[in-house]
């Protein structure tokens, strides 16, 4: 059964091949569940545009659309890279068991592609952040969206 090092030389194959074949972006992604590749993804970022299309998001969604579920409890995933924040608190929001990554931020860093800030300032107060986020609590008389969900599942 194939182990961390072949699903992660995998994820580097498919940034290989992202580059070269696509001139894509250098970050590959793999969701393994069972010892077997359940999906795969590569940073489509220049081919679609959408700034949220980073190889681990992509091989997500594929696999919550191969399992059927938003749930991924049980999953690995194995990156290229250091998954960003954004990846990172996907996997928390969908139950990824474990993730293993090949290339840290420290390593990309020479080359433009380290999250590392980005964790940092994310690990500060919000007051203190340099994007500017408020709680903006809504109205006493505004109906609670939440409330309505909690309602609808039972």
């Amino acid at each position: 059964m194939p182990g961390d090092e072949q699903f992660l030389q995998q994820a580097i194959d498919l940034a290989l091949a992202n580059v070269r074949d696509a001139g894509g972006r250098p970050f590959g992604a793999v969701v393994v569940k069972d010892g077997e590749v359940i999906a795969t993804g590569v940073n489509e970022i220049g081919a679609t545009g959408d700034p949220t299309a980073h190889a681990e998001l992509s091989a997500i969604r594929r696999a919550a659309q191969v399992l059927g579920s938003p749930r991924l409890d049980g999953c690995i995933v194995y990156a290229s890279g250091q998954p960003c924040p954004m990846c990172l608190s996907a996997m928390y929001l969908t139950g990824v068991s474990a993730v293993r990554f090949a290339y840290s931020n420290a390593d990309g860093e020479p080359f433009g592609l380290s999250t590392a800030s980005i964790y940092d300032e994310m690990a500060k107060p919000l007051e203190q952040q340099t994007l500017d986020v408020r709680h903006q609590p809504a109205g006493p008389a505004q109906e609670s969206p939440y409330a309505v969900w909690k309602a609808r599942q039972s």
